[in-house]
């Protein structure tokens, strides 16, 4: 033991060795001057600082080699009416999902347009997502506020974001309804206030239910407490979005102007009656290299639905993922995906390619990574979900995809992007096949135990901060 009268001198001298060791790593006044020095620019630096200060880095590095040799052009197209917008929310997951359907539903009764309503689903996601977060509070109870994993839980109570198994879950559970039976609301297409407020509310919740557990509560109350606050978080969600149909009576007018006879539906009956596809036939696939291919994941506790299964993936390779998504596209189904939309793009052009923007030759740098490190430190992520409509197949091979979005005109060419090969094998992380498609093989690898991947994961975070 250290005498006292001995402790300050002991504090004193472990202050400065600390200080010291802390100091050798430091951004000194030498090494400063020595950073400094070596930024002289050349001549032609001199051109690009001026430039650069004064443009948009993109309009700069835009490659006008590669922008002239570009065309619109795909040898095959399926046939789509019409561009949705989910506008300043983070729904891309849910309206790529009814993107999917929707040429169903326009073909099957010969319609002009047709349109689901991504409100209705919205509303239930946000309940059930509601549900499993309380849940999970209730089953982590006892845990230190710095449990890993429940920090992950309350991060997120209510996020927009989802995943494929999210469409499945909620169509499964509560159907479709059109959009003119529940229009957009403000708070839908605008919904970062009304997701902060509602996980404002639950986080509050928590801290109740985590003090009841301490102070004994048993689950069976916990749980009936849970009930009541969802009560309040479903009246929140009405007064944002307004009231769910339980039933409701459709007509249709089809191309020819023909007007059908009004029937009464349910979400469910419309969804098995109406649009009559087999949600649970359509399978995830996922590329994430540095994990073993032809194997089965599963993402730990990434759910909307308490009482579903978490999101089940097969990795596959990314040739092996193309081969299946050309074989659906040239069938006309339509493939919904998950990319990082956020990386070598032309907005202007609706372009999508590694050779569009030239970062190498402005700065004289290369900045190549490969897919396994794009993930692993977390350079690249899928953070957007889209829709294969069409491809251009030339000399037997696939050279560019036609691609629908959900942001409206305005964003890329018309609504749509071209996505280059290249792209594709870069930046796309998920694709949703019909199981027909699938080889005996592949079906088999669902057979397998799963591998858990921890809510940490960056493959689980995917698509949690949708655009």
């Amino acid at each position: 033991m250290i005498c006292k009268r001995f402790f300050p001198v002991f504090f004193l001298m472990v202050t400065v060795i600390f200080a010291q060791v802390i100091g050798q790593g430091s951004l000194t006044q030498e090494i400063i001057d020595e950073i400094s020095n070596s930024g002289e620019l050349d001549s032609t630096e001199q051109v690009i600082m001026n430039a650069l200060t004064n443009s948009r880095l993109t309009d700069l590095i835009i490659n006008r080699d590669f922008l002239t040799k570009h065309t619109d052009y795909f040898s095959h197209t399926i046939e789509t009416k019409g561009i949705t917008d989910q506008e300043r929310s983070g729904r891309c997951w849910l309206f790529a999902g009814f993107n999917v359907l929707r040429p169903k539903v326009i073909k099957k009764f010969k319609l002009a347009d047709f349109e689901f309503s991504q409100s209705y689903l919205f509303l239930w996601d946000k309940m059930e997502k509601a549900n499993t977060f309380l849940e999970h509070i209730i089953a982590m109870a006892d845990r230190d506020l710095y449990d890993r994993e429940l920090e992950i839980i309350l991060k997120r109570p209510v996020s927009d974001g989802g995943y494929w198994s999210y469409v499945v879950n909620l169509i499964d559970k509560y159907g479709v309804v059109p959009k003119d039976v529940m229009p957009e609301a403000y708070h839908t297409r605008n919904s970062w206030v009304m997701t902060s407020i509602l996980a404002l509310q639950l986080r509050k919740n928590a801290i109740e239910l985590r003090e009841m557990a301490a102070n004994g509560g048993s689950i069976s109350e916990l749980r009936k407490r849970k009930v009541d606050m969802l009560k309040v978080i479903y009246k929140m969600l009405i007064l944002n979005m307004g009231k769910p149909p339980a039933e409701f009576a459709w007509r249709y007018k089809n191309s020819k102007g023909d007007i059908s006879e009004s029937k009464t539906y349910t979400p469910v009956e419309f969804y098995h009656d109406v649009v009559g596809v087999d949600i649970k036939e359509y399978i995830a696939l996922m590329n994430y290299p540095g994990k073993e291919y032809n194997r089965l994941y599963r993402l730990e506790n990434a759910r909307n639905i308490w009482e579903r299964d978490d999101p089940l993936y097969a990795n596959l390779s990314i040739e092996k993922m193309k081969e299946l998504t050309l074989a659906s596209v040239l069938d006309n189904e339509p493939v919904w995906f998950a990319c990082d939309i956020g990386q070598d793009k032309d907005s202007e052009h609706g372009i999508l390619s590694t050779k569009i923007l030239d970062y190498r030759g402005l700065y004289g740098l290369d900045f190549k990574m490969n897919k396994e490190d794009k993930i692993s430190y977390w350079e690249s992520s899928g953070n957007h979900a889209m829709v294969f409509v069409g491809v251009d197949f030339q000399n037997g091979r696939s050279v560019k995809w036609l691609v629908e979005d959900s942001h409206g005109k305005d964003r890329g060419h018309n609504g749509h992007w071209t996505m280059y090969d290249d792209w594709f094998n870069e930046f796309l992380y998920v694709v949703v096949i019909n199981k027909k498609y699938l080889t005996a093989e592949i079906k088999a690898i669902f057979e397998q135990k799963p591998i858990l991947l921890p809510p940490w994961d960056p493959m689980v975070l995917i698509l949690l901060n949708n655009q």
